[in-house]
C-alpha cells in the first residue's frame, strides 16, 4: 500500500534532475510491487523532525515485521568502495581520454543516520503507537531493520574489492523488489497462520496502520519545510545573544503567513486565541496518588518526567494538547522551565 508517493520538485542541475528521476523509477518499481499489498505500506520522500534535527528518507518500507530504508542514487558510471567503505564513482569522460574517479559521501552511511533519527522518533512516542501486551507498552527496537542503497540500473558496479557488508546492501533498482521481498520474508498476502511459524515478532495490522499514519503526520512538507527555515532564521536573529538556547517546537512548526500590503503603520494585532493558550500553564500530578507539588523533574530514555516524592513513582510529562486534544506533542526544557508544544496546532503551554 503506497501512503505517500514521490514529492515533484522544481530542480535545474543536472545532477539534481538525475537524482529525481532516481527515486521515481525506485517509486515506480515499489508500486507496482506492492501497491496492494496490505502487509507492506511505502512513504516516499518522508522529510521529518526529531530532536531538533531533520531527516530525508527517499523511501521507507513498514511490514510486519519491521522496516527497511532505501537511498536512491543516481550512478550512471562506474562506483568502487575500498575495504574501509570510502566510495568513489567514474565521472563522464569523453572517447580517448583516461577514467577520471572522484570520491564520494557513503549512502550507506547516510542511511544509517537517518535510520537512527527514525528509531528515536518512533522510540519516543511507542506508548501512543503501539498497543500494550500484559499490561506493557511493546518497544521498536526487537523489530527486523534494514537499510539498502538504490543505483541506477545501468550503474558499473565493482564487487570484486567492495567490503561484502556494503555489497549486500547496494542493489541495481530493477533487483530491489526481488531483494525486499527476501528481506521481509512474507508468507502471504493474507495467510495469519504464517506468523504461527515466525519466530520474529511482529506488527498486526491495527499496529501497521498505527504506525504508517503517525508517520505521515509527522512529514515535513516543502512549503512547511520552507516556512520552518524562514521562522529558525527569524528566531535566530531575534535572540542573537542567546545563540544557544533551544528552540522550541511551537516556533519553529508555525507556518509564516504572509503580510499584506499595507500604506499606513499596522496597528498592534490582538492576541488570538491560540496565542492565549500558551499562557494557559499545565499542572502535573502525579498518576498514581495524584501528588501535585511534592515531586522533582527528571529526564530519562523516553523523555522528561516527575519523580513522585510521596509514593515514588513516576510520571511522563508528556500529554494531550490541552488545546486540541492531540497526542502528538512533546516536552521541552530551558533552564529550570518546561514546556508542553503541541505539534498539530502549534500551541506551547508551560508545565508546572
Amino acid at each position: 500500500m503506497i501512503l505517500k508517493t514521490k514529492s515533484p520538485q522544481n530542480v535545474q542541475s543536472a545532477q539534481a534532475i538525475a537524482g529525481q528521476q532516481q527515486e521515481q523509477n525506485v517509486a515506480f518499481f515499489l508500486r507496482r510491487a506492492y501497491k496492494d499489498h496490505p502487509q507492506v505500506l511505502v512513504i516516499n520522500d518522508f522529510k521529518f523532525r526529531f530532536n531538533d534535527e531533520v531527516a530525508q528518507i527517499d523511501h521507507l518500507i513498514i511490514y510486519s515485521y519491521g522496516f527497511i530504508l532505501i537511498e536512491s542514487k543516481s550512478i550512471r558510471g562506474q562506483v568502487k568502495v575500498n575495504q574501509q567503505q570510502e566510495w568513489t564513482r567514474s565521472l563522464n569522460t569523453y572517447q580517448g581520454k583516461a577514467t577520471k574517479w572522484q570520491g564520494m559521501p557513503s549512502p550507506i552511511k547516510q542511511v544509517e543516520l537517518q535510520q537512527a533519527l527514525l528509531q528515536d522518533l518512533l522510540r519516543d512516542n511507542r506508548a501512543e503507537i503501539l498497543e500494550k501486551m500484559f499490561g506493557l507498552t511493546q518497544g521498536f527496537g526487537g523489530r527486523c531493520w534494514d537499510h539498502l542503497c538504490a543505483v541506477s540500473s545501468d550503474a558499473i558496479i565493482d564487487r570484486k574489492s567492495m567490503p561484502k557488508a556494503v555489497s549486500d546492501k547496494l542493489i541495481k533498482s530493477e533487483f530491489l523488489v526481488e531483494k525486499l521481498n527476501k528481506l521481509m520474508n512474507l508468507k502471504g498476502k493474507y495467510l495469519r497462520l504464517a506468523y504461527l511459524a515466525d519466530t520474529r515478532p511482529f506488527f498486526n495490522q491495527e499496529e501497521l496502520e498505527s504506525i504508517g499514519s503517525f508517520l505521515i503526520k509527522q512529514h515535513i512538507a516543502p512549503n512547511t519545510a520552507a516556512a520552518t527555515e524562514a521562522s529558525q532564521t527569524a528566531t535566530e536573529q531575534s535572540t542573537a545573544p542567546l545563540a544557544n538556547t533551544p528552540i522550541t517546537a511551537a516556533a519553529i512548526t508555525a507556518p509564516v503567513q504572509p503580510m499584506p500590503a499595507q500604506s499606513k503603520p499596522a496597528k498592534p494585532a490582538l492576541h488570538t486565541e491560540t496565542e492565549k493558550s500558551q499562557t494557559i500553564q499545565i499542572v502535573l500530578r502525579c498518576k498514581h496518588c495524584g501528588e501535585s507539588k511534592n515531586y522533582t523533574p527528571m529526564y530519562g530514555k523516553y523523555g522528561y518526567y516527575i519523580h513522585c516524592n510521596q509514593c515514588t513513582k513516576n510520571t511522563p510529562m508528556k500529554q494531550a494538547c490541552p488545546q486540541c486534544s492531540s497526542k502528538n506533542t512533546r516536552v521541552q526544557k530551558r533552564q529550570e522551565s518546561y514546556t508542553l508544544n503541541c505539534n498539530e496546532c502549534g500551541c506551547g503551554h508551560r508545565v508546572v
